[in-house]
């Protein structure tokens, strides 16, 4: 394959960023990257990866998403076609029935057009809206900068004309609450500035807000500062969710040791151990009584390396408790 100015910007960065894995290109075009499903209070969810150009910023230390997806460009029709995948062959009517929520993704950002195509996009809410008549929320992963309003009245238009009128839910990367370790640690290359601009925008419209935060998410952090860097979050969200009047999720994933990144070479030289889930729990516990919800992330998506997961040996009754909590929302199945 010829190579582009793009992909070498991205080999570029991920190089600057001490990353070594490679993309997927022997991926048949014509097929999402990967999807699993989840069952969170507010029902039956479908999460969805399609297989696209990689994420342009790719410069997240510890991130190795983009390793499911291109370095090249996917044309528009190879996407339709994942889309009639799903919708054609691989959801059953049973599941298409059932579905509450679908949160697509690209391991980068869906409203990034460069990436991912607004063709494709409109293609997927069209064959939702055919195929999935109880689809109430309809998340698009992406960073801030891609958010522009006039697009997503758009989208939200085409969401009103299904059977059931869903809303908008945009997620973003948020990852650490700390600004050093965010942007300088971690070269997220968020402020709250601009996240909070974002906010402004899509809560006129009453979209919903979901963020990604990650649990000890680089090596210099001990778990006793990732635990209270995480409640700062919580405590700003819960802000948010109260001076915008704005419905807000953090989905909280604790940090495995990611495959050709930063994190891998720090793991093997003993400067990074993954967080304890009894950590995660504790962490989730202090989101009681606030005006935001929580999902915890317990998935590492077959992207960590050897030994470098969240989850060990003993530790099926935390893992329980927290999948539990995932399914009810209900604070008193955590100890």
């Amino acid at each position: 394959m010829v190579n582009d100015r793009f992909a070498d910007i991205i080999t570029k960065l991920n190089k600057d960023t001490g990353k070594f894995y490679q993309f997927k290109e022997s991926h048949n075009p014509r097929l999402p990257a990967d999807y699993w499903f989840q069952q969170p209070p507010e029902g039956f969810t479908l999460f969805l990866v399609l297989y696209t150009r990689t994420c342009r910023w790719a410069q997240c230390l510890g991130c190795n998403l983009p390793s499911l997806v291109s370095c090249y460009d996917v044309p528009f029709n190879n996407i339709m076609k994942q889309v009639d995948y799903i919708f054609d062959f691989m959801l059953s009517s049973e599941q298409k029935t059932d579905l509450k929520k679908i949160i697509l993704s690209n391991n980068g950002s869906v409203l990034d057009e460069d990436t991912f195509s607004t063709t494709a996009l409109m293609y997927f809410i069209a064959k939702m809206n055919m195929n999935c008549p109880n689809v109430t929320v309809l998340t698009l992963e992406t960073r801030p900068e891609y958010v522009d309003i006039e697009e997503l009245e758009v989208l939200h238009r085409a969401l009103q004309e299904g059977p059931i009128a869903a809303n908008l839910e945009i997620a973003v990367g948020f990852e650490a609450f700390n600004d050093r370790i965010r942007n300088d640690v971690f070269r997220k290359g968020l402020t709250l500035d601009v996240f909070e601009a974002m906010v402004r925008k899509i809560s006129k419209y009453g979209f919903r807000l979901k963020t990604y935060f990650m649990l000890k998410p680089v090596p210099e952090m001990s778990e006793e500062e990732a635990v209270a860097d995480i409640v700062k979050g919580i405590d700003y969200l819960h802000t948010i969710a109260v001076n915008y009047n704005i419905a807000v999720n953090m989905h909280l994933n604790p940090t495995y040791v990611a495959q050709g990144t930063a994190l891998e070479t720090a793991f093997k030289n003993g400067s990074y151990v993954p967080p304890r889930l009894e950590s995660v729990e504790k962490t989730v516990l202090a989101a009681k009584g606030k005006a935001i919800s929580i999902y915890v992330g317990l998935n590492d998506e077959g992207l960590a390396v050897p030994g470098g997961s969240f989850i060990r040996e003993g530790d099926d009754a935390v893992r329980e408790r927290l999948m539990n909590f995932n399914q009810s929302g209900d604070y008193a199945v955590l100890c």
